[in-house]
């Protein structure tokens, strides 16, 4: 008997192919997100699902007795309740790697953007304000050359640091829980205290998974170490920075400026005061989000769901869920 399946999002036609293949399936047929009880109702007899968000909790589990596996396309797993999936022996999933270098685009591009004030000054351009004479009040900082620190050195951190290394001579330090000696030889970043990096970096970029040890792990204090003249990029969570305190940092102006893809709530509320900001660049939480990159994902979100339905351990199987 073939297993059946729930996919909560929409998936390109050839990943929904090779999921016909094996199984029979359900889709939410919209780009908006599904809403909570109905997700709950298309559950009753499910063997798997394949989710891009929404709590996988006690709730949802009790109103799915066949579950087998969750499949997330995703490479952040913070809506997984690991100890309740555990509890069923139900295998949870995602979809590292096949992001890493997009969303190590995207940081870069946010670094150039709040370091040259791009699209201040695009604003800038097309509202006429050019004029001939003085120029230096819209002038902004090097990329090249500057100290650039990461904190989170995992697959993303590491494409971050080859671009800056590489491609821009930046002097890379990072900030992990653990050290990573092979990075430290392969690309000659160096690890310093996550106090000496927020103090030394003229860029810092927060790309530390959402944890119960991360969440708010920049704060009030950790800000007030940065230099004046530095630039804060987040591409992780919206939950590992106060918000609160990022913003009053940027007011006071004890930092330089802001990069974003990422908000304490998504999508973003329209009258959060970062969006009024000229020295932040906001972002829709896109890191990843090229087709070639999202249609990589689902495939892998779909081979995971797969192979765990047919008695196989998924290639992407979450830590915390491996036997």
């Amino acid at each position: 008997m073939r297993p059946k399946v729930f996919l909560a999002k929409q998936v390109p036609s050839e990943v929904e192919a090779y999921i016909a293949q094996h199984c029979d399936y359900r889709m939410w047929d919209s780009e908006e997100e599904i809403p909570r009880q109905q997700l709950l109702e298309e559950l009753s007899d499910a063997d798997g699902l394949l989710i891009s968000g929404g709590s996988i909790d006690q709730e949802l589990l009790e109103h799915a007795p066949k579950l087998k596996i969750v499949s997330n396309v995703s490479v952040g797993y913070n809506n997984f309740d690991t100890e309740a999936m555990k509890a069923r022996d139900i295998m949870g999933t995602h979809t590292p790697g096949v992001l890493d270098e997009t969303v190590a685009d995207t940081v870069f591009g946010l670094i150039l953007a709040t370091a040259r004030r791009i699209p201040e000054l695009d604003a800038y351009v097309k509202a006429g304000k050019w004029k001939k004479g003085s120029e230096e009040y819209i002038f902004g900082i090097d990329v090249h050359s500057a100290k650039l620190g990461i904190i989170g050195m995992g697959r993303i951190g590491e494409a971050i640091a080859r671009r800056a290394k590489f491609g821009f001579n930046m002097d890379v330090v990072y900030y992990n829980r653990s050290r990573k000696t092979e990075a430290e030889q392969k690309l000659g970043v160096v690890y310093l205290s996550l106090q000496e990096l927020l103090q030394e970096s003229d860029f810092v970029v927060v790309m530390t998974p959402l944890t119960p040890e991360t969440t708010q792990f920049i704060g009030r204090e950790e800000l007030a170490l940065m230099k004046k003249t530095a630039i804060f990029i987040n591409a992780s969570r919206g939950q590992t920075v106060d918000e609160e305190a990022l913003i009053e940092a940027l007011e006071k102006a004890s930092i330089r400026g802001a990069g974003l893809d990422v908000f304490q709530q998504e999508p973003v509320d329209p009258d959060n005061k970062l969006l009024q900001m000229p020295n932040v660049v906001t972002l829709p939480h896109i890191g990843s989000a090229t087709h070639q990159t999202r249609f990589d994902m689902a495939m892998l979100a779909a081979n995971n769901l797969v192979k765990g339905l047919q008695g196989e351990i998924p290639p992407s199987l979450v830590p915390e869920l491996k036997r």
